[in-house]
Formats: structure tokens, C-alpha cells, sequence
């Protein structure tokens, strides 16, 4: 067991977010370097996808495991990469507001979703259409020199004007760059609210800025691909985009509904692989159930189940990481024994006491999680996780009682949130709830 003196120091700041987010279920937005294992082959692969974006090309990605299997916190990990390559980021979850496409603005408010959570290297916390706006503006202003500024921005865009609704785009950055000339902060306001996809009526933006285009839930999709062409003028190096949570998709009780959302997916699917989109990449996370099922997943859609279903060559121990579909594998028992070892050492630091944790600790914790009921196929890293954080809690608020004798009590973790029932799992909490790791 590393010494705590000799451990990776992490702030407290971080530690915080990382421990109560993890006890809580969900993924930190901050931090998750200190606590990456495993997932080596995954995310090799998602980072070439990264190399062909930068290059002008598209990308389009599945990533499938259960429910807290770790796709949320996969896809954190990939958009933290991502930003510090440079890339912009946009991440969204669906629900039953946000859809890819909908009969009352839901395809819309997942296109808000996304701009509202716009995020760089130097804002990683989202809302960075201001900046990188900014950082375009600067760029053209010291390409222009003494010469004309709108003249160089229109340059600048001139290659979105080919794309669809690529003229109204354009129209609106350089509304952007004369607001900006002018000092008209209100100006520069109404074109990002326009940008963000906040004006409801036709009439509300002729007013406001002379245009009577908007963004819709038909053609949202269309901005994105502009955005992503539009950020190499700003220099970044493309556009993530991040969709999870594709069950809410499944869950559409109206089929013809399910189906326009599937077909959405298909036109970006095949706008990405066909070169119909540039600089810029796609990854939707699911569970195996919203994507295979041939009745209401995406493999309903004909489609797409003949595009996506996995060849006859892969294997378990063989699998193609160049397919669209990724699927994940349980953590091994010693990845998760190095994942829980960064836990102990991260709690130690943040509360200020000195790490006694064992190795034997570690190893009869784990021992005790996989000696459920049913673990081998239902235990998942977001469970073990939040039982170990909450043994890490209970011990360091009982110094009188040591970490050894509160795992040779086995009822200790078991019933920790009342009796144990037949799968070893406390009465009244759902095992296997839907959180978002």
C-alpha cells in the first residue's frame, strides 16, 4: 500500500467533487484523472477517432454497457481529453424533455442542452459560446491588421455559407463581429441567444436582429454541423458531441415517435460516415437493452440494425474497436483493486488523517462485494464505489472502530441501509437504480 506521503496529491477542492459525486452516483466533471483505471483499449480508440476529426473527417460512436457499467464516466473522461486537445466539447443527456427530434421542441432542447453546455480547455464547466465567439473575433482582427475587419471575418465564413442554413449562420457572426466594432454588448447578446436557439417565434428575432430564420426541432442538427466547421475558424481543432442516457429514447411509449428519433440518428450516422460532416464527432451512450432490442431499441430501426449489428469474426477475447459499436466490459477485480486503492488515498487526504488502509484491507472488501448473490453478473464499478466510500465515511466518523473489524462484520456493508434481503442488497434500495455512471 503507497504511502500517503508518496501519493499523487489531489486538491481539496477536487477531492470533494470526486467523493461526493461518486457517493452520490454520478460522474465528477472535475478530476477524473486521479481515479481512471482501466479502459485502456476503449478509450485508444475513441482518441484515434479524435486524430481523424482534427483532420476534417466525422465520427460516429456507440457506447453500450449496463447501468453503472461506467459509460457516463467514459465519456467524462474522453471530453476531458478532448478539451485539452483543443476540442470543443458539447454534452447532453436525454430525457423525456430532450429528444433527437419531437412534436413540442424536445430535438430543440436538446440542441440548447448542448450549446448551453459548450466547454474548452479554459471553460470546462460549459457556457463557453461567449468565449470562443471572442476568440474568433481576435483572431480576425489580427489577421486583418489595419485593414478591414468584416472583410476578413467574412473570409473567414465564407466556406459555411455552403452548407445548409450556412447563409443565415453567416449572417449572424457578422452581425456578431460589427456588435463587437461598435461596443454593442446588446447586439452581441440577441446573436448568441440566437445561436443558443432561444428565440421562439420568427417574428421575436425580425425584431430583434432582421432575420426571420430560427433554429427549429428540424433543423438543429444542420447548426451542429456548421458549429463544427465554424470552431476550426475560431482555432480549435473540431466538436465533440456527447449524447447519453439513449434509453429515454427506448422508453418513447409512441413507435412513429421512436422511429423519428431513430431516423435522426441514422442521418447523422450516415452524414459522419459519408463525409457529409466535418471536424466533427459524435458518441451516444446506451445500455445493451436500448440499442439491441428489436422491438423498441435502435435495432427496431431496419436501418440501423443492418449497419450496426456486430460482424461474425469478433469475439469476446477478439473484439473490433474500429466498429461504431463499443460495448464495455466489467472492470477486472484488479483494476477495481487499484480503482478503491486511489479512493482510500483521495478520502485520506481530503479529511486530513493518515492512510492505514491494508492491502488485506482492500482485497477482503472486494472479497465481500463480489461474494453476493448474483455478482458475477449484476456487480458494477458504480456499486462498489459507493460502498467503499461509504465504509471509508463510517470508519473515519468511528475512529474507535478500525476498518478490519468493520469488514469481518459482512452485515456491516450488507444492511448498511437496512436488513439484507435474498441478493444481498439492503430492503428498500434498488441495487441496480438508474443513475448516470
Amino acid at each position: 500500500m503507497p504511502d500517503t506521503a508518496t501519493a499523487v496529491r489531489v486538491p481539496k477542492r477536487v477531492a470533494a467533487v470526486i467523493l461526493n459525486s461518486l457517493k452520490g452516483g454520478v460522474v465528477p466533471r472535475i478530476g477524473l484523472p486521479y481515479i481512471t483505471v482501466g479502459r485502456e483499449v476503449e478509450i485508444r480508440a475513441l482518441l484515434t477517432d479524435l486524430d481523424l476529426i482534427a483532420d476534417g473527417g466525422a465520427s460516429f460512436r456507440f457506447l453500450v454497457g449496463r447501468y453503472g457499467a461506467g459509460k457516463s464516466f467514459l465519456l467524462q473522461t474522453i471530453r476531458t481529453h478532448a478539451m485539452g486537445e483543443d476540442f470543443v466539447v458539447a454534452d447532453a443527456d436525454l430525457s423525456p424533455e430532450r429528444r433527437l427530434q419531437g412534436g413540442q421542441g424536445q430535438g430543440l432542447a436538446t440542441y440548447r442542452e448542448l450549446i448551453r453546455n459548450l466547454s474548452t480547455k479554459t471553460r470546462p464547466e460549459g457556457g463557453a459560446l461567449g468565449l470562443v465567439l471572442d476568440r474568433w473575433v481576435a483572431r480576425i482582427r489580427e489577421a486583418a491588421g489595419d485593414g478591414d475587419v468584416e472583410a476578413q471575418a467574412r473570409a473567414s465564413v465564407a466556406n459555411l455559407e455552403e452548407l445548409v442554413h450556412g447563409f443565415d449562420f453567416v449572417r449572424m457572426l457578422m452581425m456578431y463581429v460589427r456588435a463587437d466594432t461598435e461596443g454593442d454588448d446588446e447586439a452581441k447578446s440577441c446573436v448568441m441567444r440566437w445561436l443558443r436557439g432561444e428565440y421562439r417565434t420568427k417574428t421575436e428575432a425580425r425584431t430583434d436582429l432582421g432575420c426571420s430564420t430560427i433554429i427549429t426541432d428540424d433543423d438543429w442538427y444542420d447548426y451542429v454541423k456548421l458549429f463544427a466547421t465554424f470552431l476550426t475558424n475560431a482555432g480549435y481543432r473540431g466538436l465533440l458531441v456527447l449524447i447519453d442516457e439513449l434509453v429515454n429514447l427506448y422508453k418513447i411509449p409512441n413507435a412513429i415517435t421512436r422511429q423519428y428519433n431513430y431516423e435522426k440518428i441514422l442521418t447523422m450516422y450516415n452524414d459522419t460516415l459519408q463525409g457529409k460532416a466535418h471536424h466533427l464527432g459524435i458518441i451516444m451512450g446506451g445500455t445493451p437493452t436500448s440499442i439491441e432490442d428489436r422491438r423498441r431499441g435502435v435495432f427496431s430501426y431496419e436501418a440501423l440494425r443492418s449497419r450496426l449489428t456486430q460482424g461474425r469474426f469478433a469475439r469476446e477475447d477478439m473484439r473490433d474497436m474500429l466498429a461504431p459499436i463499443i460495448r464495455l466490459h466489467p472492470l477486472t477485480y484488479e483494476e477495481l483493486l487499484v480503482l478503491i486503492e486511489k479512493l482510500a488515498q483521495i478520502h485520506a487526504g481530503y479529511f486530513g488523517y493518515e492512510n492505514a488502509v491494508t492491502d488485506e484491507d482492500l482485497a477482503a472488501f472486494l472479497q465481500i462485494e463480489f461474494g453476493r448473490v448474483g455478482a458475477d453478473s449484476h456487480l458494477t464499478p458504480r456499486e462498489v464505489i459507493r460502498d467503499f466510500i461509504e465504509l471509508l465515511d463510517i470508519a473515519y466518523q468511528n475512529p474507535d472502530q478500525s476498518l478490519s473489524a468493520l469488514l469481518r462484520d459482512e452485515g456491516a456493508i450488507a444492511g448498511a441501509g437496512g436488513p439484507a434481503d435474498g441478493n444481498g442488497a439492503a430492503t428498500g434500495d434498488a441495487p441496480f437504480a438508474e443513475f448516470t455512471i
